[in-house]
């Protein structure tokens, strides 16, 4: 796919089912995202949580060998402000606005989707990528991925919230490990690690994420949002908050029509079927 393709060329969104499947399709580079994907990425994730007809998201890399290899180069950047006469190229203030506004978004918005997000990774992920893989709530691999905290072997430290979400999911002395050396990390040590949920063999990913993302996509959706919402703030949350939001979340699902369908269902001695609100 060219550079020079319609963003919605390269950021491919189809439903099927109440499944939203995104693929990045940038795999003769790849699959790094430019700025413009990167941003269109983010407002996919933004549109998908509010439409109703969609359940659950899986998020791919087009090809067999690369999910998502972080920030790539090409594409336009959003245009900057102008600038007075003399001012510096770069101010204080420039390079922190535009990791808020680019990778931080991105990963903001996976995590506060209100809908379940599957990672399926096809192949590598690496920096921006592998942070993308640890923002999903689901992650299913494929044997031969692999993922890379390769930021330290570009001299920089790890964006798009890599040093939040790792160290939550491995710890943080594996987190250091991963971060201070930028090894690869196997599918199967993704998998003991705690990072993956599943490792299949890559002829079965396909399959085996339909079939989890349809489960998903036939529960009750609400109340699977904020299921969500409750674990991904329960690192930040004090027992006493977690508890008041627990109950709050509670009160809030008590007035879905999936919870009346799962009551009723339950009574009735049936299958559920729930609609997603």
């Amino acid at each position: 796919m060219a550079d020079d393709a319609p963003v919605t060329d390269l950021i491919r969104t189809a439903v099927d089912g109440g499944v939203a499947r995104v693929t990045i399709d940038r795999p003769d580079a790849g699959n790094s995202l430019t700025a413009s994907m990167r941003d269109h990425l983010a407002d996919t994730f933004d549109e998908l949580s509010a439409t109703l007809g969609v359940r659950a998201v899986v998020l791919t890399g087009a090809g067999a060998k690369h999910f998502c290899t972080g920030a790539g180069l090409g594409g336009a950047q959003k245009p900057e402000p102008p600038r007075p006469e003399g001012a510096p190229a770069r101010a204080l203030g420039d390079v922190s606005r535009m990791i808020r506004r680019g990778w931080q978004r991105l990963v903001a918005s996976i995590l506060d989707c209100e809908k379940p997000v599957v990672a399926a990774v096809n192949g590598t992920a690496a920096g921006g990528g592998a942070n993308l893989v640890l923002a999903c709530d689901l992650v299913v691999m494929a044997d031969t991925a692999r993922l890379i905290e390769v930021f330290v072997k570009r001299g920089i430290i790890p964006d798009a919230g890599g040093a939040y979400l790792l160290p939550r999911i491995v710890g943080p002395q594996r987190a250091k490990e991963l971060m201070f050396l930028g090894d690869d990390l196997s599918a199967a040590d993704c998998e003991r690690w705690g990072i993956a949920n599943r490792v299949v063999p890559a002829a079965d990913l396909r399959a085996s994420v339909d079939e989890l993302a349809a489960r998903l996509a036939a529960g009750p959706t609400k109340a699977i949002g904020m299921t969500k919402w409750l674990v991904n703030r329960s690192h930040e949350s004090s027992r006493h908050s977690a508890f008041e939001e627990e109950a709050y979340a509670q009160e809030l699902v008590t007035a879905t029509a999936d919870m009346a369908e799962g009551i009723a269902a339950f009574g009735e001695r049936r299958a559920p079927g729930f609609k997603g609100w």
